[in-house]
């Protein structure tokens, strides 16, 4: 959802990667609450962090705390940030319906797009705080 928000939100100032310590494939409810939103994602791919190892990042930001406790050491100077969200499946596997399921994936969704929305400014003072 982080890499659709900064696609959307961001596009001439970020140029986003989504990887994971472990590839799942796209989520359709993240995919279902991303399009509610008039995000369509579908284009992305789930990555692992493998798989990004030669690109020179500026900024490596972890969003969950396994992530950010197996983060793998970047080349080059990348600066790595922790901006934890909570874990929609993780949330939605103990809902009682559905409709209660995506509510946890619209919280996290909204939350997310707050986050980039305040990009790079939030990067820069993390950085420097």
């Amino acid at each position: 959802m982080a890499e659709g928000w900064a696609r959307e939100l961001k596009l001439d100032v970020i140029e986003a990667y989504s990887a994971g310590i472990e590839t799942h494939g796209l989520n359709p409810n993240a995919v279902k609450v991303m399009a509610e939103a008039g995000i369509d994602i579908t284009g992305q791919e789930s990555q692992h962090v493998d798989d990004l190892k030669l690109v020179d990042f500026d900024y490596v930001v972890t969003v969950c705390d396994n992530a950010a406790e197996s983060c793998p050491v970047f080349s080059g100077s990348a600066k790595v940030i922790h901006q934890p969200f909570d874990d929609p499946p993780r949330l939605a596997r103990d809902s009682a319906t559905e409709e209660e399921g995506l509510a946890h994936y619209r919280r996290v969704r909204d939350e997310i797009r707050d986050f980039v929305a305040s990009l790079p400014a939030t990067l820069e003072s993390a950085n420097h705080g």
